[in-house]
């Protein structure tokens, strides 16, 4: 008789990997966030991360503001910051006293303004509601990658580097979950990676966010990863060079939306 097939879990991902060109690292890359759809949903409907939903507040992500990866990070925020204009930042006033601060758990993080993180305007501000160095960023003519604390940025991926004995490092980029952001992630009343309305993008994830891929993982990291993508076989097999009945990668619904359908 044949073995009964289980049903695959709701939350399932496919991963690939290969090993970096360069250096002795390897690459693990979520495959199944990657080609989906997701996109920002900033101001389209986005709830926010407060304990309820909140989508008037437009506050998005940033109700907590930013935590800094180091004092690197920190500085080139604040060189950004220095070019911001009273018409680009709504608290631009307060912010000439300083953006960083110590945060409790000893990592530099935003300093905050009336609940939110001080870069973000609210709603109703002349220049707009939303990121100020994301926003000054683009009308710069620039990517927000180069302004904007690398935490937020990246959002939703995630970069974890693992280091073994030998030193050969396994560097994973994976979606962000409510658990990467501690034991506050679970009073959240809304995350936009298990929102199905979020999955709505004309683009895969690979695609829109190129820039943020490039940033993370260098560009020949990223053009071996979208070669892999661009020439996966249907049957679910690694590409082999071999350009013969293959088949271009269909953005798929993200797992949380094919489960709640």
């Amino acid at each position: 008789m044949p073995e009964p097939r289980l049903p695959v879990p709701g939350d399932a991902h496919e991963w690939v990997s290969f090993a970096d060109p360069s250096e002795d690292r390897t690459w693990m890359f979520d495959v199944t966030f990657l080609t989906s759809r997701w996109r920002c949903i900033y101001g389209q409907g986005c709830q926010g991360v407060l304990t309820g939903p909140a989508p008037e507040l437009e506050q998005g992500c940033c109700s907590y503001g930013a935590h800094f990866t180091g004092v690197q990070d920190a500085l080139a925020v604040e060189a950004a910051a220095a070019r911001l204009t009273d018409l680009q930042w709504q608290f631009r006033h307060r912010g000439r006293k300083g953006t960083v601060k110590r945060l409790p758990d000893g990592d530099l993080g935003t300093r905050m303004a009336d609940g939110a993180c001080i870069f973000l305007n609210r709603p109703g501000f002349p220049g707009g509601a939303g990121c100020a160095l994301h926003r000054a960023a683009l009308e710069a003519g620039q990517s927000p990658v180069q302004w904007k604390p690398e935490v937020c940025w990246q959002l939703p991926l995630r970069r974890e580097d693992e280091t073994a004995p030998d030193g050969h490092v396994t560097s994973t980029v994976r979606q962000w979950d409510r658990r990467h952001w501690g034991a506050g992630g679970d009073e959240f009343h809304w995350w936009c990676t298990e929102a199905p309305e979020a999955f709505t993008g004309d683009r895969p994830v690979y695609e829109e966010m190129a820039r943020e891929l490039v940033a993370m993982a260098g560009k020949p990291v990223y053009r071996r990863l979208v070669a892999y993508l661009r020439t996966k076989r249907w049957s679910g097999g690694a590409a082999d060079g071999d350009d013969s009945a293959v088949t271009p990668v269909v953005p798929l619904p993200h797992p949380t939306v094919r489960a709640r359908a």
